[in-house]
């Protein structure tokens, strides 16, 4: 376990008792904000009444930004900066998911920055040191990023999608409201649990490093919650237990607390990721075709015992078995979670998806030699996995 510093300063306000805090959390930066949200659904939900409702009862001037996609582009990450700069905004408001959140990170970043383009601050010719101050209000349980320091970005004029991490992204203040997350989808639910399971194996519960044991059984707790709650939300997605339960374990999920003294390659997001940039698919969905033959791939006598100590814990597998046999069936537990009672298609096939870039996906994601995480992997290792998954 390395030496670690910790502090997460975004204030949370919890419950939709909490929302009428919104127009004096804003008015604390100033007057102007930008609305940043996705593709409309929170006004069908009248999520964006509620929220305008608060900004005019501050006295907010208000402009906006609709249309961030499922994987924000950096060229809307750049129309928002514009917005900024030209109006002189104060604040942005980010309504919605991991998408638009770490769209409007982005637009909180370059709206300060000697560039007008967030890529610049992705490739790092650009420095940043300070940025627009983010509040969330988040719509759907996945991502985290509501309370994290990260943004992930696409551009998919070069097919990359990357990102920029910085303690000024982490948001000054977020809302979360389960309410506003009973009309999210079967899919989009299903893919945020995914999300939320993958953030705590990927970045910290599948490590080679040591770590304290209160953190691995409170990442174990997390994974419980969302085994127990997603198949709730999927089938009552008005269950208000249901929903909060999620909506807290995504932000605990990556809000640095549990990655404390962690510090390794994240090797799921990094395949992911390049799915996701070449076939702009949805990265939970990614995730989940991804993750469990990447736990195949990297089985053997040394990372068994953690496998199976995941599927005893949290997937309820029985412990008398071998450590090997055990953590195959901690495997396929985890196979009939996410296809049969998430029921997300299990292969890149079915997404329509063939190895075509493959060769392409594996030089990238080991451009600076093998990745270092929960086991090393080589370029042969990540086309291996790609292959698995078709």
């Amino acid at each position: 376990m390395y030496n670690f510093q910790f502090e997460n300063t975004t204030k949370v306000y919890f419950g939709m008792d909490n929302f009428e805090h919104l127009k004096d959390a804003c008015r604390s930066f100033g007057k102007k904000v930008l609305l940043v949200y996705g593709g409309g659904s929170i006004k069908r939900t009248g999520v964006y009444d509620k929220v305008v409702a608060q900004l005019s009862d501050a006295g907010m001037e208000i402009f906006e930004l609709s249309g961030v996609e499922p994987n924000p582009r950096h060229t809307t990450v750049n129309k928002g900066a514009k917005i900024c700069r030209e109006n002189n905004v104060d604040v942005v408001l980010a309504v919605g998911g991991g998408s638009t959140i770490d769209c409007s990170k982005g637009i909180c970043a370059t709206a300060l920055s000697d560039t007008d383009d967030v890529w610049d601050l992705v490739e790092r010719k650009v420095p940043y040191d300070k940025a627009l101050p983010l509040i969330t209000i988040v719509t759907i349980a996945a991502t985290g990023s509501e309370m994290d320091t990260g943004a992930v970005i696409s551009n998919m004029d070069k097919n990359i999608k990357s990102g920029i991490m910085n303690d000024i992204l982490r948001p000054k203040v977020t809302f979360e409201v389960p309410e506003f997350t009973f009309s999210v989808p079967k899919y989009q639910t299903a893919c945020g649990s995914v999300d939320i399971m993958s953030h705590l194996f990927d970045v910290s519960y599948f490590s080679a490093q040591e770590e304290m044991s209160m953190i691995k059984g409170m990442e174990e707790e997390l994974l419980r919650t969302v085994v127990k709650f997603a198949p709730i939300a999927f089938h009552e997605p008005e269950n208000y237990e249901a929903r909060a339960n999620l909506m807290w374990a995504s932000s605990w999920a990556l809000n640095s607390f549990l990655t404390c003294g962690i510090r390794h390659m994240t090797v799921c997001h990094m395949l992911e990721h390049e799915l996701s940039a070449f076939y702009d698919i949805t990265h939970g969905h990614g995730l989940a075709i991804v993750t469990p033959r990447w736990l195949r791939y990297i089985l053997n006598d040394e990372t068994a015992k953690d496998i199976y100590r995941f599927g005893i814990n949290v997937m309820g597998v029985s412990k008398e078995m071998e450590e090997k046999e055990g953590a195959l069936a901690s495997i396929e537990a985890l196979e009939k979670f996410f296809f049969e009672t998430l029921e997300l298609k299990s292969t890149l096939t079915d997404l329509g998806i063939t190895d075509k870039d493959f060769e392409t996906m594996a030089d990238r994601v080991t451009a600076w030699g093998p990745i270092q995480g929960y086991t090393q992997l080589t370029k042969e290792d990540v086309l291996n996995i790609y292959k698995m998954c078709l």
